[in-house]
């Protein structure tokens, strides 16, 4: 269900300037389908979320990507975000994070470290709970991934406001630049009735 909802939903967010996080689809109390979405810079306002649900409400109303009714959330990945694409592991290098394996590592399916990057497919992880005498880095498969996402830390809360005071600025910058065009407009067009009459 989620597949099939994500080939509906992504071109319409990746066309909107968005990136897909992730799409979870849930039959507890109703039906709900739950887009998770960012900008490119990792951002993502309530605005944001308005327009991806304006944009995606016609989408679905004539693709149904379920059968029967459903509720439609969208939301941002949050600051403890879930990690869902190897370029997610390789952005957030060097913050602690969860993992839950699908399949067993090393006897184990619980992780929990620094994220050291990614080798291939897999992420490279430094244990915080390795026993004395163990490896405290450990190689973890991406796709044998369960579920992966930040641990909130001082840090990541830091970086996460810096990233959104940043994006808060851009859209006034935006909209600066939008209402300077405006007048421009407003005193050609002046002008242009002037030189006429």
């Amino acid at each position: 269900m989620a597949a099939r909802v994500c080939a509906i939903a992504e071109p319409v967010i990746e066309q909107l300037g968005y990136r897909l996080v992730r799409i979870k689809v849930s039959a507890t109390e109703g039906a709900t389908i739950q887009i998770m979405a960012e900008r490119p810079d990792g951002t993502m306002t309530v605005e944001d979320c308005e327009t991806i649900s304006r944009a995606l409400s016609p989408v679905f109303d004539v693709n149904e990507p379920m059968d029967g009714a459903y509720r439609l959330e969208i939301s941002s990945p949050g600051i403890d975000r879930p990690l869902v694409r190897k370029s997610d592991f390789e952005n957030f290098a060097g913050h602690l994070v969860k993992i839950e394996m699908e399949i067993p590592v090393s006897g184990r399916k619980r992780f929990r470290g620094l994220l050291a990057g990614v080798d291939g497919e897999a992420a490279r992880l430094h244990l915080d709970d390795a026993a004395e005498g163990q490896d405290t880095e450990i190689m973890l498969p991406i796709p044998d991934m369960g579920e992966a996402k930040l641990v909130l830390t001082d840090e990541l809360v830091t970086q996460a406001l810096r990233a959104e005071k940043a994006a808060k600025r851009e859209l006034r910058e935006a909209k600066k630049e939008q209402r300077r065009r405006k007048s421009e407009t407003r005193s050609g067009k002046k002008a242009g009735l002037a030189a006429t009459r």
